[in-house]
């Protein structure tokens, strides 16, 4: 249903599921376990996925920190996105890579939820995108903000619903658990 009528394949996008990132991460084996069966799933179907890593100041690249958790691999020749803003779309080459592949169709999960999720979640809807984020397949931290400790469980939950039938002129948002996707 996006907004681009000549494209219509598919892609898993696993963001910064970093062995920093998700160190303290709610649920973090069982994330982590969900999104390797979305990208098995997806790589038996033939549809691509795709890694983004984050940088900043904290988070150096080529730090042990900055890479990719162990449990997770990416196959030669499967895109991996650098970038320093929490959408992965800003300064990077995704939207050019979408494009190549003709994608129209996000699946979303990895970490953090409030962050990277979120922005690169409402950046693709808003670049025309559909968007379904793997409800089961993406998480974050508890933080402290504003003097009050808000929980990683909640931040999730609240995303998820955020997400549910999310719609804006030609495209679709929406949170589904891992279990539920099929690429067939």
């Amino acid at each position: 249903m996006s907004i681009f009528h000549d494209r219509g394949q598919n892609a898993v996008l696993v963001i910064d599921v970093q062995n920093e990132v998700v160190e303290e991460a709610y649920a973090r084996d069982q994330v982590i376990a969900n999104i390797n069966s979305l990208i098995e799933r997806a790589r038996k179907s033939s549809v691509p996925v795709i890694w983004v890593q984050h940088s900043d100041e904290g988070l150096k690249i080529d730090s042990q920190g900055w890479q990719i958790v162990p449990e997770l691999i990416p196959l030669e020749g499967e895109k991996i996105i650098q970038k320093t803003f929490r959408s992965s779309f800003d300064e990077t080459s995704l939207e050019d890579t979408l494009r190549d592949l003709g994608v129209s169709k996000l699946f979303i999960c990895g970490a953090q939820t409030n962050n990277c999720i979120r922005h690169t979640s409402h950046s693709a809807l808003d670049r025309g995108y559909d968007v379904v984020l793997v409800s089961d397949a993406h998480t974050t931290s508890d933080y402290e903000w504003n003097g009050h400790t808000i929980k990683a469980k909640d931040v999730i939950d609240e995303q998820n619903d955020n997400l549910s039938n999310c719609s804006l002129p030609g495209r679709l948002g929406l949170a589904v658990e891992c279990s539920s996707i099929s690429f067939l």
